[in-house]
């Protein structure tokens, strides 16, 4: 039975879904909370959360690294952001919290022309190591070429090629493309790449070699890409689609793992769970950890996409604070709305439900929600 929908006679559209369409379904049995594990793996790091943060200034930046590190996340640091651009970007971040709204975007792309510093990507990173947490750092596809030794040598554990869409076949008549199958063979990390957020384009970034494929396309709560591209991905089938591009790759490259991240949409506990339910086997966090007190944004949210030189596609949104990052991952929590207790919450929903472990969550029964639950 085919899900496609006549949009008009000389086109169809197949039907996507959010997380808020969705809800998962008990099974025959619950469990107590502190039986369930919410750890996961990739390469040869365990992590007893399954959250990386989202590599944005308004979310981290080294000391908040460290901390998410601490508490059993991975935190991952914007090589392009203003901590790599100055020796003390703090009162710049205070100035992008300030700004108002008519001036925001031109003032931003204003302070991020800011030449890159290689000494100060090492330095950054340097900082997270010597706290004895997994280092991880980020860059665009189109700065990748230009820092990545910088990156590897500083030490990185794990290394991130993430923009609003990646792809292995990058075609251009102007330059000559990062080869992401040469690249990432030639490097000694493992590399997680992504926004993907189609069966195809996840299967052939799996063919590169990626540890782990991001899947999210203009889904964030700072971007306005379908507003200004009129491209937009829906998490709930955008994450189950990448996973089935997973199971069969599995099979294509005789036991290969590939981890699927969901990157984009998962602003709720709720909406981390469901990530799971659709097969991820963790989420990359931004709005959600941008609430913490200790976030670099100050109760405000963006990305490198708002202050784009020519073509802005996000914006900075006011999110506001919802606790301390220890609240916001383990509570207690002072409101029902979803945005504190994350890790309590999903530990809860996998009892509730009867699952033990992640690999367990991901087999659970999903339903197509007929409301808009709150």
């Amino acid at each position: 039975m085919s899900n496609e929908i006549e949009i008009g006679r000389g086109k169809r559209g197949r039907r996507a879904y959010s997380f808020d369409d969705i809800a998962v379904v008990p099974s025959r049995r619950t469990r107590d909370p502190k039986d369930v594990s919410v750890g996961w793996q990739i390469d040869a790091y365990h992590f007893e959360l399954p959250i990386m943060a989202a590599p944005m200034d308004s979310v981290m930046s080294p000391a908040t690294a460290v901390a998410l590190g601490r508490a059993g996340g991975l935190g991952v640091l914007d090589l392009e952001g203003l901590w790599t651009r100055y020796e003390s970007p703090e009162p710049l971040l205070a100035e992008i919290a300030a700004l108002p709204a008519a001036d925001a975007t031109r003032r931003m792309q204003e302070i991020y022309a800011e030449p890159i510093k290689p000494e100060l990507i090492t330095e950054r990173l340097r900082e997270v190591r010597a706290a004895g947490v997994a280092v991880a750092g980020a860059l665009s596809p189109q700065r990748t070429q230009e820092h990545y030794k910088t990156v590897v040598d500083a030490g990185v554990d794990l290394f991130v090629i993430r923009g609003t869409t990646v792809s292995a076949e990058h075609v251009s008549s102007d330059a000559e493309p990062l080869n992401l199958k040469r690249f990432i063979y030639e490097l000694d990390v493992p590399v997680v790449v992504g926004g993907a957020s189609t069966y195809t384009a996840a299967l052939h970034l799996m063919r590169t070699g990626a540890a782990g494929v991001l899947v999210g396309f203009g889904g964030g709560a700072a971007h306005t890409t379908r507003v200004s591209l009129g491209i937009h991905a829906p998490m709930a089938t955008a994450v189950s689609d990448v996973a089935a591009a997973r199971r069969d790759y599995l099979d294509e490259s005789g036991g290969r793992y590939v981890h699927v991240i969901a990157d984009g949409g998962v602003g709720r506990s709720g909406d981390l769970v469901k990530a799971i339910a659709c097969g991820a086997d963790a989420v990359m966090l931004g709005a959600a950890l941008a609430r913490a007190t200790e976030a670099p944004g100050r109760g405000w949210h963006w990305g490198s996409e708002a202050h784009h030189a020519v073509l802005p596609r996000g914006e900075r949104v006011e999110v506001g604070v919802a606790g301390t990052l220890e609240e916001i991952l383990f509570g207690p929590g002072r409101t029902a709305d979803g945005t504190t207790n994350l890790v309590g919450a999903l530990k809860r929903a996998m009892a509730t439900t009867g699952y033990s472990d992640l690999k367990e969550l991901q087999r659970i029964e999903v339903v197509v929600s007929p409301y808009q639950p709150r």
